[in-house]
């Protein structure tokens, strides 16, 4: 693997970095880490790879890499947003397989432009919807497509943070309020765009209509911080969808309820190994991380027994490990794609817009 962005400040850089290489399947060993030559070198050094494969431009790492006897094999894109689209875009071209943060891009435009990259490559094409590969998430969606829940009447998705209240300080809260290098959304596009893909992943269903609030709270902001969405899915079904990241107090409070005739299913993220399962009759049922309720998609992404917890890197590591069987050639149906990457950008632009203008209830076309 090599990474694009994820120099020296960086959060989610490393997290990628243990991530992929946490089933020996993935190892980081070349990157562009920076725009700056000393910052790449610093972290070569801080990744432990080779100084000879920190390079400067991504030209110059597709050119040597191409031609090593052992040279990468897809990149992983962690730098801000706007340079998500120029980054892949280069790597398709040299012939390698890309696995990008999200939101795919910074701009509607510009997602479009990438999935028909995509498409014409043909190349495997992975997005980091993280939570998507937590364990108890995909049981949900495992136990909502089987039935659990009869026809799901709504879904309830909230993700409250609290770190963006005040100024935004430091490089990892100014890069989320500039629209330069976020795109069109603050709030909406950083977390808000989670919490519409986890909707999605785990209903099976599809918005089509949504009606949206949302604000730049804090002064002299121009992205919004503070999102207030309501949704309409395919099947009739009504739902709600809060971001924030301006709740003093919240730290990742990403939590998601589904209804429908028969039942009802909760899953927070800060307590991700717990699946909450009531009935229309009464009954309730916990159902544990790494127990025997488990259907066998979440058993195969489950590292350790009932009680020993695991959370983000792991999840983390479960698209890591589907994006390795793509590359062996092997079925990954549940990793996110430039499909999912396009219908959040769709969603992002829609609420922007529709917020705007005060549009009422408009369609969401992806």
């Amino acid at each position: 693997m090599a990474m694009i962005g994820g120099g020296p400040g960086a959060f989610i850089g490393p997290v990628h970095r243990y991530a992929a290489e946490m089933d020996r399947e993935i190892e980081l060993v070349a990157g562009v880490f920076s725009s700056d030559a000393a910052r790449g070198q610093a972290a070569a050094a801080s990744y432990r790879i080779d100084s000879a494969r920190a390079y400067p431009t991504l030209e110059a790492m597709f050119a040597a890499e191409r031609a090593r006897p052992d040279g990468i094999d897809f990149v992983s894109i962690v730098s801000p947003n706007h340079h998500h689209l120029p980054a892949a875009r280069a790597a398709l071209a040299a012939g390698v397989p890309v696995m990008t943060d999200k939101p795919l891009t910074a701009t509607l435009a510009e997602a479009q432009e990438l999935a028909g990259l995509v498409a014409a490559a043909g190349l495997p094409f992975g997005v980091t919807y993280t939570y998507s590969g937590y364990p108890l998430v995909r049981e949900a969606r495992a136990r909502v497509a089987a039935g659990a829940l009869g026809t799901v009447r709504k879904i309830v998705v909230e993700y409250p943070q609290g770190w963006l209240a005040g100024e935004a300080t430091g490089k990892q809260a100014q890069w989320r309020v500039d629209p330069a290098r976020a795109g069109l959304g603050g709030c909406i596009g950083d977390i808000g765009v989670h919490a519409f893909q986890l909707a999605e992943f785990i209903s099976g269903l599809k918005v089509t209509e949504l009606l949206a609030d949302l604000a730049a709270v804090v002064p002299g902001r121009t992205l919004d911080d503070d999102c207030t969405v309501l949704l309409r899915f395919d099947n009739g079904a009504r739902g709600v969808l809060l971001a924030s990241q301006i709740e003093v107090g919240e730290r990742n409070g990403l939590r998601i309820r589904l209804y429908g005739d028969k039942g009802g299913l909760t899953w927070r993220q800060e307590t991700p190994n717990v699946l909450e399962y009531n009935t229309i009759d009464g009954r309730s049922e916990v159902i544990h991380a790494g127990s025997g309720q488990l259907g066998p998609d979440a058993v195969a992404r489950t590292r350790t027994p009932a009680g020993h917890p695991e959370g983000y890197l792991e999840a983390f590591a479960n698209l890591y490990r589907d994006f390795a069987a793509l590359l062996r050639g092997e079925a990954a149906p549940l990793l996110p794609g430039v499909t999912e990457g396009l219908r959040g950008m769709a969603f992002i632009a829609t609420a922007v817009a529709a917020s705007r203008e005060g549009a009422g209830w408009v369609p969401l076309r992806a």
